[in-house]
């Protein structure tokens, strides 16, 4: 069976009425900069902070980025915290959230903020396999319906719930409700997680309260199929949205399939609009998605990664609970001017990793330091005009054998840019 698009709703939304094709005003203002083929530097102006793109956002799950403070945060330059929809409203509630005036003065936070829809809390990426979150998760054109794991009781998560909860919250950017489906699932239930999720979004759209102050994103799927994410592209863009996400990857698919996914879509996504790559957060990936055109990422990745004892540098990452690591008294990186590479030696925090929460604290500061100047150094080596070379800089520190994946070569051919001196004949 073919499950139709908003035109064709399908037996089970036969009877739904028509519903708006767009989002109202829009509390965002993007504006192109400078670019390089498809790479582009921007300013995103939320009612809370003046942005410059491309951007990382590290992930505060439930109002907090573990071990660190919102002083540290501002100091290292964090633009966006990303929230989870799903973990606050359980705990410590919409509702609550909202008698205080929203989650900026809930965790007192100054700058912007964005929230996702809950829906990726269907699933979640572990490694290479995407596996249930929660027990009896049931998706129905009605929403998602969850075991709670406060009290067990059901959820029913439906896309106007999803919004009225961020509504409360506040976020400066919103996401729509999706059909979320494993990245490498194929047949009909892809197709017909796409559908949903364009059905979906004019629920969104039609719950959106507070549309002048907050940015509802519409989030594109159709998993690898080229076809359905063609249709998906095409159609949130005719809803005029403030923004787009492009969702359904980084669990588990090819490289190769991955920026291929990433070029098509952002080839369809206006110019004009932000363009956000939901879960991606290594830098290799981040790069290769910025010099394709995308703006935003947000991952766990960074502070996760750190509470395992392994820190980013330049050359990839730094496993500090190796034992060559007790007799090291370099920083973590020698060209880093955080202040854990300032005051602390890498033998320093080998020794805490094991035992001390302070060690991933430490850790977790730098990574998202290291994120951070990632995140200026695209931006910059856009306005500046030296964004091949900063990519080529990248590229050597990463692979100084000359052993560039083929499929970052790949990409950065489609990109427009050239490596071919990174890599080895």
């Amino acid at each position: 069976r073919a499950f139709g698009c908003q035109r064709d709703l399908g037996k089970e939304a036969a009877d739904c009425p028509t519903l708006p094709r767009t989002a109202g005003t829009m509390s965002l203002r993007f504006e192109v900069l400078a670019k390089f083929n498809r790479a582009r530097a921007a300013t995103l102006t939320l009612p809370h902070f003046e942005c410059q793109t491309p951007l990382f956002m590290p992930v505060g799950t439930q109002a907090t980025i573990k071990g660190l403070t919102n002083d540290q945060l501002e100091e290292l330059g964090c633009q966006i915290i990303l929230g989870n929809t799903y973990h606050l409203s359980l705990r410590p509630g919409a509702n609550l959230i909202d008698q205080v005036g929203g989650l900026h003065s809930f965790m007192n936070w100054q700058r912007a903020l964005l929230t996702d829809s809950g829906g990726f809390q269907m699933v979640i990426s572990l490694h290479a396999t995407l596996v249930s979150l929660l027990h009896l998760a049931d998706i129905t054109e009605n929403g998602v319906t969850f075991q709670s794991p406060v009290d067990g009781k059901a959820m029913l998560l439906t896309p106007e719930e999803s919004i009225q909860i961020q509504n409360k919250i506040g976020a400066d950017i919103i996401m729509a409700l999706d059909d979320v489906v494993r990245t490498t699932l194929t047949g009909p239930r892809v197709e017909e997680a796409m559908y949903r999720t364009l059905r979906w979004i004019d629920r969104c759209i039609a719950a959106h309260q507070r549309p002048e102050e907050q940015s509802l994103f519409g989030i594109v799927q159709g998993g690898l199929d080229s076809h359905l994410r063609d249709i998906c592209v095409k159609e949130l863009v005719a809803r005029n949205l403030p923004g787009y996400a492009i969702g359904g990857l980084s669990g588990g698919e090819k490289k190769e399939s991955f920026w291929q996914v990433i070029a098509q879509c952002v080839a369809g996504l206006p110019e004009d609009k932000p363009r956000y790559v939901m879960g991606v957060g290594f830098p290799l990936d981040i790069v290769v998605c910025s010099a394709l055109g995308a703006d935003m990422y947000d991952c766990v990745y960074p502070t996760r990664t750190a509470r395992f004892g392994t820190a980013l540098i330049p050359e990839g990452v730094l496993k500090l609970k190796h034992a060559a690591m007790a007799m090291d008294f370099r920083p973590i990186d020698e060209s880093c001017s955080c202040m854990i590479c300032k005051h602390y030696t890498r033998a320093y925090l080998h020794s805490l990793v094991a035992k001390e929460a302070m060690g991933s604290q430490l850790i977790s500061y730098h990574n998202v330091a290291y994120m951070m100047k990632l995140s200026r150094d695209l931006h910059n080596s856009i306005i500046d005009g030296k964004f091949p070379e900063f990519v080529q800089e990248f590229l050597k520190k990463q692979f100084p054998k000359g052993n560039v994946p083929e499929w970052v070569c790949n990409a950065m051919k489609v990109a427009g840019v050239d490596i071919s001196m990174c890599c080895s004949k």
